[in-house]
């Protein structure tokens, strides 16, 4: 799309949400953990209800495409950027509820946030989630998970705007499929707010099970600038494991590296290149397959790239 077309949708946006909730090359990058990467051609901040349908009307009328950005924790965007709309939820959309074993909460709620506030009101089942330094509504559309959980394991159900009609819907976990690292959820999917069930728990034990589950972060996963796992574990195995059996902890690629404490953490330096981390992805995958005949497939949500050599191959 030309620059005067884009120039139009960024235009029919602000006609319908406000000029300050929309913007022209907004960078995505320097908003995403990895803190490299490009800008999307418009960037949209939702908030309101009154803004779903209207701007539901605007892409529909330009059909770009959409990318909902969160808290960019599982998100890579090339340096060339996003040729659509990139939509964040604005201010407002972190509240929670409790209500006896159920806990609700706004998409753009912290999941380590929650997880301390369900264990300090005696619910357990969601310690786990203070590992994962993403958002509610990103947990929801990849099914995030560690130490032994995920929230298959608890969402009771989502509610989800369709950006494309306007339509906002509660999903039930069946209708959101998950599985491991994956959901029903397409790109024009943004969740708005989620609902799990826990259990009556013990809030000293939980906190105890929340500082075991830091203590344990800092002392196997890096710092710096990283998006925690970049690929998926094979059934089995682990892909660190894989990676630093190939010999490729510390493996550098320009400004990417493979982390020396975690083979699946993947480093970007700082004023680093979003296309020399997807590269090292693509020099990793080589190498493994080469080596071990395994197939590794990204975690890490790749924006703006082509398609990789993962993407031929059957999961």
């Amino acid at each position: 799309m030309s620059a005067r077309r884009w120039d139009q949708v960024a235009q029919d946006l602000a006609g319908v949400l406000g000029e300050r909730a929309v913007s022209r090359e907004r960078p995505i990058g320097p908003e995403t953990t990895y803190r490299v990467g490009g800008a999307a051609r418009v960037g949209v901040t939702l908030s309101g209800d009154g803004d779903v349908v209207a701007m539901a009307q605007v892409v529909a009328a330009h059909c770009p495409d959409v990318l909902v950005v969160g808290k960019g924790s599982n998100l890579l965007v090339a340096d060339t950027g996003f040729d659509g709309v990139a939509v964040w939820l604005g201010a407002g959309n972190d509240w929670v509820e409790i209500d006896g074993l159920q806990l609700r909460a706004g998409a753009t709620a912290g999941l380590p946030v929650l997880a301390r506030q369900s264990a300090a009101a005696g619910l357990a089942g969601f310690e786990w989630a203070v590992g994962v330094p993403g958002s509610l509504g990103g947990a929801v559309r990849m099914n995030a998970g560690g130490h032994g959980s995920d929230m298959a394991e608890s969402l009771v159900r989502a509610e989800v705007l369709d950006l494309r009609s306007g339509c906002v819907e509660h999903w039930t976990p069946e209708r959101l499929e998950l599985g491991y690292r994956s959901s029903a959820l397409a790109d024009h999917h943004m969740v708005l707010a989620a609902e799990v069930g826990l259990t009556t728990g013990d809030a000293s034990s939980s906190q105890g099970l929340i500082a075991e589950i830091v203590a344990w972060r800092r002392e196997n996963q890096p710092g710096g600038q990283n998006a925690g796992s970049v690929f998926t574990n094979p059934a089995g195995d682990s892909a660190g494991r894989i990676i630093e059996a190939a010999g490729l902890k510390g493996h550098r690629v320009g400004t990417a590296s493979v982390s020396e404490k975690h083979a699946n953490f993947f480093i970007a330096d700082r004023s680093g290149s979003a296309n020399d981390l997807h590269a090292l992805m693509v020099e990793v995958f080589a190498r493994v397959r080469a080596e071990f005949d395994v197939t590794l497939h990204p975690e890490t949500r790749l924006v703006g790239f082509e398609p990789g050599p993962w993407a031929s191959e059957a999961s």
